[in-house]
């Protein structure tokens, strides 16, 4: 069973029919499933979740997919937290964690997210999906959608590193290289779908991607004795994970299941993509669009969120940091990262620990603090984009 009682405009506030297919709002905004959470309250306790599979459908109550007993499934989420002890001790920390989200299915935390919008347009009857994206999100989608028996499509930018295209190839999805940056291939989706009879699963362009991602927000609590650390590194493209997260946390204290504190939301950008860092230094509630985006970490490489004001408003409402890296001291942290805690991290886990330093050196995190950086991918399939050279 699921408590999902409608879909709400993230901009307005309007209610919308969950069981009719939706992208964004009228408004343009994204759309968010909402929860009867104090009849949640009462029959589903967080006693109840241990008792559940390891993986995200332990939260199944909360979560939208109506049919569970039908729903496919490739053991995603209940990812590792680790503690990182000796690179810990590199950085005078004692309580430095790491969400290892590299080992879900596909080798990401996309995972988690398209899971969830895959079942929930197999229950309202669509029959194939388009994806644009920078990788991850376009092996994940082409994984579920195989599981489900849908047709995918993929649009990715001709400079994605060629595991990504195998990837989707071998999960037979019908893949178009497009030169130019997931933005483009967005807008050729946009403009092909309806034509075509694909539905949409861009980041936050559907409802239910967000859900999948909070789950990360519920394992990390329980994962911890319901309690949340002092801080979240987080790296940001589309930025799911982090609203999603941000949005687990309200849930969780409306079910009694933890109290009002949060961590500080630190979001992290490449200095050659960093249109959410510049938003925030600027005072500004939406970000505008970053010209020339460079980065060696594709999943960064995204110029325009549609869900900007929505990672802005989580960083500041938990007193958060946005901080830009720059690609060498990317991959240098992702090889510190892999040679002291044997994770072998996509460039955009790297991107944490490297902000984590900027942190700590500005004083906005202190050796002391419980600090989580989250890994969002395996770096197996990013050899042409990390080079080993000066290890």
């Amino acid at each position: 069973m699921t408590f999902m009682t409608h879909l709400e405009c993230t901009q307005t506030g309007q209610a919308f029919d969950p069981d009719e297919l939706h992208n964004l709002s009228p408004a343009g905004a994204p759309l968010f499933p909402r929860y009867d959470l104090a009849a949640a309250r009462e029959k589903f306790r967080r006693e109840d979740v241990a008792a559940g599979p390891p993986n995200l459908w332990r939260y199944g109550p909360l979560l939208p997919v109506r049919k569970r007993d039908e729903a496919v499934s490739l053991g995603e989420g209940w990812t590792p937290l680790l503690h990182a002890r000796r690179l810990g001790r590199a950085y005078g920390m004692e309580r430095l964690l790491i969400k290892e989200e590299g080992v879900n299915p596909t080798g990401s935390f996309k995972a988690r997210g398209l899971v969830m919008s895959i079942n929930r347009a197999r229950e309202l009857g669509v029959e194939a999906v388009v994806i644009p994206s920078a990788g991850n999100a376009a092996g994940a989608m082409s994984a579920y959608a195989a599981a489900a028996g849908m047709k995918a499509v993929v649009f990715m930018p001709r400079q994605t590193p060629s595991a990504f295209v195998f990837e989707c190839q071998g999960l037979g999805a019908e893949v178009h290289l497009v030169d130019g940056l997931i933005t483009d291939c967005g807008k050729l989706v946009a403009e092909k779908k309806e034509a075509e009879g694909w539905f949409d699963q861009s980041t936050f362009k559907e409802p239910y991607r967000v859900e999948g991602k909070k789950t990360m927000g519920y394992e990390l609590a329980e994962q911890l004795g319901w309690r949340l650390p002092d801080v979240i590194i987080y790296p940001t493209g589309g930025g799911t994970g982090l609203v999603g997260m941000w949005k687990a946390f309200a849930e969780m204290e409306e079910l009694g299941w933890i109290g009002p504190k949060r961590p500080r939301m630190v979001s992290v950008q490449s200095d050659g993509c960093a249109p959410i860092v510049r938003a925030f230094e600027e005072g500004c509630e939406k970000a505008s669009y970053w010209e020339n985006a460079q980065t060696l970490a594709s999943g960064l490489r995204v110029p325009a969120a549609v869900a900007d004001f929505l990672i802005l408003r989580a960083i500041r409402e938990s007193s958060g940091a946005a901080v830009a890296v720059s690609d060498e001291d990317m991959l240098r942290c992702s090889w510190q990262l892999a040679a002291l805690q044997g994770v072998l991290p996509a460039p955009e886990g790297g991107a944490t620990l490297a902000a984590l330093g900027t942190l700590l050196e500005t004083g906005q995190v202190q050796r002391h603090e419980e600090v989580v950086l989250f890994n969002t991918g395996s770096g197996y399939k990013y050899q042409e984009n990390m080079p080993l050279e000066g290890l």
